[in-house]
């Protein structure tokens, strides 16, 4: 398997990585245990070894914890990622918290979760209005200083918060949103980081299960499924999309490989693009992603899918958000 290097660090990822988010049971509906396992240890038989997680994927660190527990003895094959700054109060309401002492304690206990005693990165989930970022920066380089994480990541900000908090705290890697219909990054934030040698890794490549092209044009969503309050599942978004998968499944079946792999080996090889984070909660899921490595599209495929992304247009940039 290829891997790739996160910024100038030592750590060298597959280009997909395991979103841990799934597993965490708080969105996503019929997740069990011994599945969510079974998924952890299979993304490492499939050599995928990037895995992203959070102090805040479930009420109660379930992701973090079923990682500690399914890697096991393997923790030195895998490359663990989670992040601070966000956690559920006693209500079930999330609460942004980027003081000193939060990000460090939800560190710390992190690292119980995860049965560790570091972390390969560790991100600011995102700059907390009621804080200073430089207060989050200087918070995560002296946590980077004590060995409690060999790198600091940001997630989910601007060009601005990006330069103030890199001017101090070296940022390794910045965690965005990216896909086929969400590529608003790519006018601010993606030049940037190729400019400094930030790497990106990216989230929602298939926009929740949207561009694996398994939802039909009439599905409804089950009552509690999360993914029915963003618009771009919803009137002229959502028949748009269903436009555009119907001209991209004829390019898969031409590459030899599912709708979903197809969409995925697009973006792995969009230029600035380090590893992409796939949410999965079974086997079958991680097993489906991973065929998204290991092969390329031809330039024809490419120009065609271009041709197809022009004609579907660009949603609203917070759309999805």
């Amino acid at each position: 398997m290829n891997r790739r290097q996160l910024g100038n660090s030592d750590l060298f990822v597959s280009p997909i990585a395991l979103g841990c988010w799934p597993i965490a049971g708080m969105t996503s509906l019929n997740v069990t245990e011994k599945e969510s396992l079974a998924t952890i240890r299979e993304a490492l038989e499939l050599d995928i070894n990037f895995f992203d997680t959070a102090f805040c994927y479930g009420a109660n660190g379930e992701s973090e914890k079923l990682i500690a527990e399914a890697i096991g003895k393997q923790r030195d094959q895998a490359i663990l990622a989670t992040k601070c700054g966000i956690h559920w109060d006693n209500k079930g309401k999330r609460v942004v918290d980027g003081r000193a002492a939060t990000l460090k304690n939800e560190c710390e206990e992190s690292l119980r979760r995860l049965n560790t005693d570091h972390v390969d990165l560790l991100y600011l989930h995102a700059p907390d209005p009621s804080t200073s970022l430089e207060d989050s920066a200087t918070a995560l380089r002296e946590l980077q200083q004590a060995g409690k994480t060999r790198y600091v990541g940001l997630s989910n900000v601007s060009v601005k918060q990006l330069e103030c908090f890199s001017a101090i705290c070296p940022v390794m890697v910045c965690q965005l949103h990216y896909n086929m219909v969400q590529r608003e990054i790519e006018q601010d934030r993606l030049p940037w980081c190729q400019k400094h040698g930030v790497s990106l890794a990216v989230y929602w490549p298939l926009m929740k299960g949207l561009l694996a092209g398994k939802l039909p044009r009439d599905h409804r969503f089950a009552p509690g499924d999360g993914r029915a309050k963003y618009p771009i599942f919803q009137g002229e978004q959502w028949q748009k999309n269903q436009d555009l998968l119907d001209e991209l499944r004829p390019i898969a079946q031409e590459a030899g490989h599912s709708l979903a792999q197809t969409v995925l080996n697009w973006t792995i090889h969009r230029p600035g693009i380090t590893s992409v984070l796939c949410g999965a909660k079974r086997p079958d899921q991680i097993r489906e992603n991973a065929g998204g490595m290991g092969w390329r599209l031809d330039k024809n495929q490419l120009q065609r899918i271009d041709q197809a992304l022009k004609k579907r247009g660009t949603p609203e940039s917070r759309a999805a958000v």
